[in-house]
């Protein structure tokens, strides 16, 4: 059976939209990758939803490529010129990023001069939590790594008991056979003495 083919045009449905935008954008996302694998090309892609949200991909820095597409002077000529929607997108996304990356600064303790007081307390309170995780995976895997030494250990020790267990019966079974040839070995003087006595009365 063949495919039916689907009509592009804007689907009605909102639940059925947001499926199908979540499928074909990481769709669109895997094959930019594959493209710049494959071809060793350098790829940025935006996309905004329906919502506003958000969503990019680069196969380097997001803000090199922009540069470099804005540096293209034929690129720009032949180009029809930006609508105001596309360069307040442009803007946002610009914005944006700046935000996030003097977020992460702020999270590696980097240009902490300009926040105020509240700030701080929330940069504090968010580093807490992120160190209290850390601690907990930490411990976790400490556990995991005690818990397998001392199995090894108990089963280094049972067996080492079981090597002394063998060598102790080893040792009792010996000293039973040598006290039973001192035993007889004692006898034997009281024997010689009756065979001299006999020999003396002319028995």
């Amino acid at each position: 059976m063949t495919r039916q083919k689907i009509q592009i045009k804007k689907i009605d449905n909102i639940a059925a939209r947001q499926v199908t935008f979540s499928k074909r954008r990481r769709g669109l996302f895997k094959k930019a990758h594959e493209l710049a694998t494959l071809c060793d090309a350098d790829i940025a892609l935006i996309v905004f939803s329906a919502s506003g949200k958000l969503f990019d991909y680069s196969s380097s820095s997001m803000l090199e490529l922009l540069r470099r597409h804005n540096m293209l002077p034929e690129l720009n000529n032949f180009s029809q010129p930006p609508s105001q929607l596309e360069k307040s997108a442009y803007v946002k996304l610009t914005e944006e990023f700046a935000a996030k990356t003097k977020e992460l600064r702020h999270m590696k303790g980097e240009e902490l001069q300009g926040l105020g007081i509240e700030e701080l307390k929330q940069l504090e309170k968010l580093l807490e939590i992120g160190l209290n995780r850390v601690i907990e995976t930490k411990d976790e895997k400490f556990l995991k790594e005690i818990g397998a030494v001392k199995e090894k250990i108990e089963t280094l020790n049972g067996d080492q008991q079981e090597q002394q267990a063998v060598a102790v019966v080893g040792g009792n079974s010996l000293g039973s056979k040598s006290n039973t040839s001192n035993s007889s070995s004692s006898t034997n003087p009281n024997s010689q003495d009756y065979d001299d006595i006999s020999l003396k009365l002319g028995l």
